[in-house]
Parts: C-alpha cells; structure tokens; sequence
C-alpha cells in the first residue's frame, strides 16, 4: 500500500503550524517530498547491505514479520519491473522506455532454425575493457548460448534523468531485462478556492490534463513516518528553522540506529 500525498502534506502543514514556525507551498512540497522518496529508496541499498552482514553472522531475527532483510526487500517490490528493450539500429543499442535505476538479469533472445526456434540466454555484464581483452580470444568471445551485454548511461540534458543502453554482443533479436524502475515525481495537486486557497485534488495526476492532479508516494505504508520527518528536515532549511533541522535530524539518526543495531 503506497503513502498518501494528501495526509502526509496536511500532517506537514500542521506539525509547522502548530507552533507558529512556518508555512510551506504546495510547489515546494512537491520538490521536497520527490527528494525525500528518492532519499529512502537510496537508503535501501545500504541498509540491505548491512542486514546481509547481520544474516552471515546468523545475528538477524527470522521469525515471521520481524526478519528485517526481507522487509527491506519486500519494500523495493513496487519498482521492481519486467521490461523489454528496443533496439536503435542508428547506434546499435538497445534502450527501456522506463526509467531504469538498475538493471538485473538481462535475457537476450536469439531467432534458431531446427527443433529449438528460439534462444534465451542469460547476458553476462562486463565493461567496455574488459570486452575487449575477451574478445581477443577465440575460446571467450561471446556467442549466442553466453552473450554479453555492456551498460551506457545517457544523461537527459533537459529533465537531468539519467537512463541506461545496452550494447549486446552478439546483437540478438529481442531483449528483456529485470530492472528496479526510479520512483516517480510526488504531486500534490490543487486548484485555487473562491478565497484563494488550495484546494486539494484527488484525481491521478497526468501532465497531459488541466487541471493537473495528485500522484501517491509509491513507497511502503511503513514509510509514512520516515517520510514525514525527512519533509520536516528539509522544510527546516526552508524556513531557516534550525531547531525543526536539529529535532528531525535526531530522530532520523534514532531510526536508523535502530534498523541497523
């Protein structure tokens, strides 16, 4: 279940207003809240890092609901994505639609005459230097059962998104991958009241459509607490509120102390 733009912004608004520290925009909420959600997704993988650790040295909890190694993982199933490339015969490569944050297994699939029609195989990731030491031998190159794929990353000048090619060698006819996907912007949408106010609106945000609309966090439920503090931090700076970033900052730092102790 993914966290409500609506009840986290409200509960933001109200823990600044209750004592009179300030007032944040829906605008800058929005930039605030996509940070705060891309801040927590990062955060995964370093923390799952250590939880593998406390698993080696049979320190981690495995009873049911309480095995943190697996609620770590399970939070990340919303991005996790099955998806299929297409192939730019301009430049050779092979690209998602999607927003890719990384890319897993990479399935290239070879057209075969006789019995086998088809060839699935599992590309094996190298760099551009090591691809071409391997190639240089007959015994390692590459062939259609043992494939290999090298990663390009391409930076969107205009939105600033980084996305990911593929260069597949040799070329096959069609590629899938299992990707985690970048979490998606946060909107809180609204339209402006008889008096000025912002008046928040529910539909699903589409930046085709006026007037524009929400769009959910699209982490776990378990998250709202998290997110809520991380928000309140930022609007700290915001409003110049070094007692707000000093609360925040004790109680994220509490958190994280207890996941990884």
């Amino acid at each position: 279940m993914a966290v409500n733009v609506n009840e986290v912004y409200t509960t933001v608004l109200y823990l600044l207003n209750k004592e009179q520290r300030g007032y944040i925009q829906p605008n800058e909420f929005n930039n605030l809240a996509t940070q705060v959600q891309l801040d927590i997704f990062q955060d995964y993988f370093a923390n799952a890092n250590q939880l593998v650790r406390k698993n080696q040295s049979n320190v981690q909890n495995d009873t049911e609901f309480f095995n943190m190694f697996k609620d770590a993982e399970y939070k990340l199933y919303p991005f996790l994505k099955d998806v299929d490339y297409v192939y730019d015969a301009n430049d050779g490569l092979w690209s998602s639609v999607d927003i890719v944050y990384n890319i897993g297994s990479v399935i290239a699939t070879y057209s075969q005459s006789g019995e086998n029609p088809t060839l699935n195989s599992i590309s094996e990731l190298c760099t551009k230097k090591e691809y071409n030491k391997i190639i240089r031998s007959k015994l390692t190159a590459p062939t259609k059962l043992y494939p290999l794929h090298v990663i390009n990353k391409n930076v969107n000048i205009a939105t600033f998104d980084t996305s990911s090619t593929l260069a597949i060698y040799p070329n096959p006819d069609s590629v899938s991958a299992n990707v985690l996907i970048k979490p998606s912007n946060v909107y809180w949408g609204y339209s402006v009241g008889a008096v000025g106010q912002f008046v928040y609106n529910p539909t699903l945000y589409n930046p085709n459509t006026q007037p524009l609309g929400s769009l959910n966090f699209e982490l776990d439920i378990s998250e709202q607490t998290n997110i809520i503090i991380r928000i309140l931090k930022y609007c700290g700076v915001i409003i110049n509120n070094p007692q707000i970033i000093a609360v925040a900052d004790n109680e994220i730092q509490q958190n994280e102390m207890n996941l990884k102790s």
